[in-house]
């Protein structure tokens, strides 16, 4: 039975990116599962209708030689390929073609979509901003719709959107690391940088998260969605995380849209001391 939610609840109304409307606005990642049967179900409990899958062939894989797509409903979800593991604006170019290559051949809606990741070293998996611009230019030259992952950085960030990226997707820390958003003025700096003139231009908050909570936030900054992987695949139950993040997505987005109070110094209270009954002791 699908976890899709429907749009009867204010603020759950779909929205599109890079040419495409979806309800779900969490992308979930394919990678370091115990294995394609709790993935499956992890993606269903998440309610996503994009997923994120890593180009290169020994990723498609596994030690069984079992294909992660065969446990895709290309039918139910929208692949998003990604370049995860380059470290040079080429090698991403290249893994991108093969990724829309591959997708051609399965009929995919989404074939011209990549996320682009140009990672400057293998420690602290961190882009490069040169080779992200670089790779940004060159396969936006050749028709992709590129979401593209970014530091979280306002430059950077409205320079990517520049080259032609189809959304920014700026870190919330690193990848994998489960800190969760560690600098939410600058995806509140992002946001307004990217969104300037353009407040249907999609931002997506992508790496870092650890929690259901983590999510909240980011949809609470602001932001058009959230894009994770470690946070469920590695949670101890990888479905029951996955329904978490599923609510803390739309929560976190209604909270933002409903518009939050005022953060005040002292207290305020809630009944009016006006006409209340007063009482003195003694008396």
């Amino acid at each position: 039975m699908s976890t899709r939610h429907t749009t009867t609840e204010p603020g759950l109304s779909p929205f599109t990116i890079a040419g495409r409307t979806l309800t779900s606005r969490l992308f979930v990642g394919t990678g370091k599962y115990a294995d394609y049967r709790a993935m499956q179900a992890a993606l269903d409990a998440s309610g996503c209708e994009v997923v994120t899958v890593a180009v290169r062939r020994e990723r498609l894989y596994n030690e069984r030689g079992e294909s992660l797509l065969d446990y895709l409903d290309t039918g139910r979800y929208t692949i998003l390929p990604n370049t995860a593991g380059c470290f040079s604006a080429e090698d991403a170019v290249r893994v991108a073609r093969l990724g829309r290559e591959l997708l051609d051949q399965l009929g995919n809606p989404g074939a011209s979509w990549v996320k682009l990741e140009v990672l400057g070293d293998k420690k602290t998996l961190l882009p490069d901003p040169v080779g992200t611009l670089e790779a940004t230019s060159e396969l936006a030259a050749d028709g992709f719709q590129i979401l593209c992952y970014s530091s979280d950085d306002p430059i950077s960030a409205a320079r990517i959107k520049d080259a032609g990226a189809a959304a920014v997707m700026p870190a919330g820390s690193p990848i994998g690391s489960g800190q969760g958003v560690l600098n939410p003025n600058n995806i509140v700096l992002c946001l307004e940088a990217l969104k300037r003139g353009d407040p249907g231009y999609p931002v997506i908050v992508d790496a870092g998260v650890g929690a259901a909570s983590d999510v909240s936030q980011a949809m609470e900054l602001g932001a058009d969605g959230v894009l994770l992987n470690t946070a469920i695949a590695h949670a101890k139950d990888p479905v029951m995380m996955a329904h978490a993040m599923r609510k803390a997505c739309e929560a976190g987005r209604q909270s933002y849209l409903a518009g939050r109070i005022e953060k005040k110094l002292y207290a305020t209270a809630s009944s009016p001391f006006e006409g209340a009954i007063s009482y003195i002791p003694g008396e």
